[in-house]
């Protein structure tokens, strides 16, 4: 979306949902990829219908000044944060703005706010890559993973190779089956496992009845989340 450059918009800063549709208001507004958001009045009929923002109104498309005021607002945390441009006619407060119309100019994304299923991530951010912004993942340095006209930025995507790696490995380790954990044998009953290694499984069953089992026969079921054999 090109954002009119007869004038120079305003940059505020504010915080939106993220979903599997995209980017949307705290209130449940959809942000349409390529398409500024153009503010309605929605005071019913506490006064005459009039083309928003307006000062005697709470009408607009609201943005704080920065993202000091983000916090006092109350607002950071509360979603993925990001900047705004601000354009046509804007109403100034003390620590923020309301616009008529509203376009993303960039985004922040917190790690731990990236989806850890892969075909989730890749669904999601595909979303995120149609506003055709910068966007960036946060944390102790912004690293870019977008870039406005260019789409994916290799060092974005080297971290997040590197965060699906660190994910999956310690969801193998947390699934590595060692003594002490609770094993059902389908048609028997819970045992316990003795002895475990890439091979070979021994479990006590009923505090009396060794079971040698081959390390195969054994799953995580998910569903259940429990071991299963």
């Amino acid at each position: 979306m090109k954002i009119p450059d007869l004038i120079s918009p305003i940059i505020g800063h504010r915080v939106w949902r993220w979903d599997a549709a995209g980017l949307r208001s705290l209130n449940g507004k959809t942000w349409s990829p390529g398409e500024p958001l153009a503010a309605k009045c929605g005071a019913g009929n506490a006064h005459d219908a009039h083309e928003p923002p307006q000062t005697d109104c709470t009408c607009g498309v609201y943005a704080a000044k920065n993202i000091e005021h983000l916090r006092q607002l109350g607002y950071e945390g509360r979603g993925i944060r990001g900047e705004v441009h601000l354009w046509g006619t804007v109403v100034e407060h003390e620590r923020g703005w309301r616009a008529q119309f509203a376009y993303p100019k960039s985004l922040v994304l917190q790690p731990d706010a990236i989806p850890s299923d892969t075909k989730e991530m890749e669904a999601r951010l595909g979303t995120l890559a149609a506003y055709d912004i910068d966007i960036f993942i946060g944390g102790g340095r912004k690293i870019p993973l977008c870039r406005r006209g260019s789409g994916f930025d290799a060092a974005g995507l080297d971290y997040l190779i590197g965060k699906r790696t660190e994910y999956y490995d310690r969801r193998q380790r947390d699934r590595t089956l060692m003594k002490g954990d609770r094993v059902a044998i389908l048609g028997r009953g819970i045992a316990v496992v003795e002895h475990a290694n890439d091979t070979e499984v021994h479990v006590l069953l009923g505090n009396k009845t060794i079971l040698r089992m081959r390390r195969n026969d054994i799953a995580w079921n998910r569903q259940n989340m429990r071991w299963e054999a």
